[in-house]
């Protein structure tokens, strides 16, 4: 298994198949496009940086997965639940689903653009994380304070940040920056890679920095 990130939301996860999630088309956000191809194409919601890319990701055949509920697709189990973009429930930036992705008891979960802090069901209902792929860069999504909040909470083995700034993404977002502080006051530790693999994984607490294949 690997991982590769495309800025933003959008990562490759590869394993029997390949997803993809939250794919951007590149030029909009100011950015390359995603260099893949997935199976599997999950979005969280629908605004151009999370599902314009969604043409330049597939293939023919690719399963696109755009809701909430259980499927299992190419022998990947793909969970939806259904969040929000902001704290209003909704009211300021619509819906947002939360995806898990189970293979051999290994479990990867994709919070898209979450605006808000989980719940107790939430977390229940995700259950066991191995690594989690959440946004840190605040405005439109939850901001670092939280961020950290919800890797305490939650207690992946590993979490991956995403959704924060680059220098040539054109999006009002914060830079990684306070979320590695702020968790590693809290005794989690950093490493930059290119990309994730199965060797990465072992140890527990763990924030893997990863670098955009996208710039």
């Amino acid at each position: 298994m690997s991982l590769r990130w495309f800025g933003q939301a959008c990562f490759e996860i590869k394993n029997s198949a390949t997803i993809v999630t939250d794919p951007h088309d590149g030029e909009s956000v100011g950015l390359s496009p995603p260099d893949t191809k997935g199976e599997i194409v999950t979005i969280s919601h629908q605004h151009f940086d999370h599902a314009g890319g969604r043409d330049l990701v597939s293939k023919e055949d690719t399963k696109i997965v755009e809701t909430d509920g259980k499927q299992k697709v190419k022998g990947i189990k793909v969970e939806g639940i259904q969040s929000y973009h902001d704290k209003a429930q909704g009211k300021e930036r619509g819906e947002n689903i939360i995806f898990v992705f189970e293979q051999d008891n290994f479990r990867i979960c994709h919070l898209g653009d979450l605006g808000h802090k989980l719940s107790s069901e939430k977390i229940e209902r995700m259950g066991s994380v191995n690594i989690l792929l959440i946004p840190v860069g605040g405005n439109y999504t939850i901001n670092a304070q939280e961020a950290v909040e919800i890797i305490e909470n939650l207690g992946p083995d590993i979490a991956i940040p995403m959704h924060y700034k680059l220098s040539d993404l054109e999006v009002d977002i914060s830079s990684e920056g306070e979320f590695l502080r702020l968790a590693q006051k809290k005794g989690w530790k950093i490493e930059e890679k290119e990309k994730a693999e199965n060797k990465s994984l072992p140890e527990k607490r763990k924030i893997i920095k990863l670098d955009c294949q996208s710039v």
